[in-house]
């Protein structure tokens, strides 16, 4: 009964911009006592977002479908980014992940389709990321600005190939600080920006593709009670 009320209560908010959709799913790929790894689907909050229309997210679904005892999360992604999120099970684990994510101690690599063909086969883009309000908008959004954060992210080209008129390539993103946005702004910032991003591309790569083409591809950290290195890939449904 109760997973029946959480479905049709997300029905009525995906309706809402920002709100976390009915269809968007997620899996538990590894569960021990202390740290459990999700791959999250595109459309899902990862944790609640202001007003009750945005109370439904990857957290409450895990609350009411058995992991009551993830309440709090050390990192997140994005709604409409899909792929590897991991939680703690315990205060003492989640402390320890927190400290990981903001000592800069966590591997992460995304992978994603971007418009157009990088001129080089890897780089990196070192542009600073504040949130800012222009005339005329009714709210703050992130932005590649000045006086904003350091930012760095590398990136590497996979693939490159052609998608009816438009050139695309698959690269490989590290992003080296964790501003949010980032990834999707630094691509924009040299020209290539992420398929289906209706935030920060034009219409034409807003329309290129069904949804974000951006996903959480590999995640490393130490173990809070084993305090061995473990990763976990997930492959990109795109």
């Amino acid at each position: 009964v109760q997973n029946m009320m959480v479905v049709l209560l997300a029905s009525s908010h995906s309706l809402v911009p920002g709100a976390s959709l009915a269809h968007a799913t997620w899996s538990v790929i590894h569960a021990d006592e202390d740290v459990i790894v999700i791959d999250k689907g595109a459309g899902l909050l990862t944790v609640p977002g202001r007003g009750r229309e945005k109370s439904d997210c990857l957290l409450e679904r895990m609350r009411i479908n058995g992991y009551p005892e993830v309440v709090h999360a050390p990192h997140r992604l994005d709604r409409d980014t899909s792929g590897l999120v991991v939680l703690g099970r315990n205060q003492a684990a989640h402390r320890s992940l927190c400290m990981q994510f903001q000592e800069h101690l966590v591997q992460k690599r995304y992978e994603a389709l971007v418009m157009g063909w990088p001129l080089e086969e890897q780089g990196e883009v070192n542009a600073p990321i504040g949130k800012v309000q222009l005339h005329g908008e009714a709210h703050a959004r992130m932005r590649i600005v000045p006086h904003g954060r350091s930012s760095l992210t590398r990136w590497r080209v996979l693939e490159r190939m052609e998608m009816g008129d438009l050139q695309v390539a698959r690269v490989s993103l590290w992003p080296v600080t964790g501003r949010a946005h980032q990834l999707r702004l630094h691509m924009q910032h040299i020209d290539n920006p992420l398929l289906g991003d209706q935030l920060h591309g034009d219409n034409q790569c807003a329309l290129a593709a069904p949804r974000l083409c951006l996903h959480a591809a590999e995640l490393t950290f130490e173990h809070p009670e084993q305090t061995t290195l473990i990763s976990f890939e997930s492959r990109a449904p795109f």
